[in-house]
């Protein structure tokens, strides 16, 4: 049985779970990776609420786990450091090792989530989807961001709010890329600003999507599926359905960064523009484009990202080239080569990328870019 949403403490990490009476699909939901971002603990007690009154078929399992505890009880974003930079494999690997010492605050919360949600997958009787759902401090709309396989574009279809490519691979260990890895179909959704209202109806709709996404609400959708929908797509107004991060501007404490004051969360900007300042000076737009998740709060390692809209034809010329395998006709490009270590992954020459431009590469899924010995390494998550 879910747990109870009449009570608003946190005094475990499994906020509810659901098992329906046939085999099913199961979706994971996480909220508070981030301790001051509640939000999604409490969309997630709305919907367990909604189900225990009765009236919705429900197959499978829902769980929802609370990701920062500790952080969440204290209203912090985080302790020791960002729960949602620690997931890759090697670090993973690192906390479960028999010498594993002096384990902080984030550290003891990680290999306690990791251990649900495992349980979870290995409880599961059918596909794994996982959510993992923020909020941000910028004012703005509900969005949704991925890992660029086919199987999560086709997912996150189902959401009409901005769905944002590109963004995930922008950043180190993420929770969600982790599980993607692990054989789930991801997403996360940044709910809106961190006290607003609003944040927690529109992670609400996002969950009742989900789960008739995944497949878990046996029968006709019930209403709140068709209200939640109609509710995200008021949301997003007129901004563009689909973007691609272009870029991060990444920051350090020592850069004394400072965005300029009135951007939203998703929010378009001209070229020339002023964006933000750092020690070096001005910080302008370098043409007309998207700013996304403008950093507005104390702590993190994001200014912010660079993007632009993406086009209906752009996204069918990538659905179709992916389908084909077309990729491997990658490794006959001058310049590039495959990783031996990892075969999701080229090692391509800078001298290379004045004839392919990485957005080629992009358009195969190869969206995490990264510098090494004087080359440039692109990789994708497996299809």
């Amino acid at each position: 049985m879910p747990a109870s949403s009449s009570t608003h403490i946190l005094d475990r990490r499994e906020i509810g779970r659901l098992v329906g009476g046939s085999p099913g699909p199961t979706l994971v939901a996480v909220a508070g990776v981030h301790g001051n971002e509640p939000a999604g603990i409490e969309a997630a007690r709305r919907v367990f609420a909604r189900l225990e009154r009765g009236g919705v078929a429900v197959r499978g399992e829902l769980v929802v786990f609370a990701g920062n505890v500790g952080s969440l009880k204290r209203g912090v974003r985080y302790e020791s450091k960002d729960l949602n930079r620690q997931w890759s494999e090697g670090r993973v690997e690192a906390l479960r090792s028999p010498g594993a010492v002096a384990l902080d605050a984030e550290d003891r919360e990680q290999l306690e989530l990791l251990g649900a949600i495992e349980a979870a997958m290995g409880r599961a009787r059918g596909a794994v989807h996982l959510v993992d759902m923020h909020t941000s401090s910028a004012a703005g709309v509900p969005f949704v961001l991925f890992g660029d396989t086919l199987a999560q574009r086709r997912f996150v279809g189902a959401f009409p709010i901005p769905v944002i490519i590109g963004l995930e691979e922008q950043i180190d260990g993420a929770l969600s890329e982790y599980w993607t890895r692990r054989g789930c179909v991801t997403f996360t959704v940044e709910g809106g600003q961190h006290d607003d209202p609003a944040s927690v109806d529109s992670l609400e709709s996002v969950l009742w999507l989900a789960l008739h996404q995944a497949g878990l609400l046996d029968g006709d959708a019930p209403r709140e599926v068709h209200e939640g929908r109609t509710r995200l797509d008021a949301r997003r107004g007129d901004l563009p359905r689909v973007l691609e991060v272009v870029s991060r501007r990444a920051i350090t404490a020592e850069d004394s960064f400072q965005m300029e004051p009135g951007f939203r969360n998703i929010a378009r900007a001209k070229g020339g523009q002023l964006l933000a300042r750092d020690r070096r000076g001005e910080i302008v737009a370098p043409h007309d484009g998207v700013v996304i998740l403008p950093l507005y709060q104390g702590l993190g390692s994001d200014g912010f990202f660079w993007g632009r809209e993406v086009s209906e034809a752009r996204l069918r010329a990538s659905r179709v080239l992916r389908s084909l395998g077309a990729h491997r006709l990658l490794a006959l490009l001058p310049g590039v080569e495959r990783d031996p270590a990892r075969e999701t992954r080229f090692v391509v020459d800078r001298q290379a990328t004045r004839l392919v431009p990485l957005e080629v590469f992009h358009l195969f899924g190869y969206r995490r870019v990264r510098e090494r010995s004087g080359a440039l390494t692109v990789e994708r998550q497996l299809d």
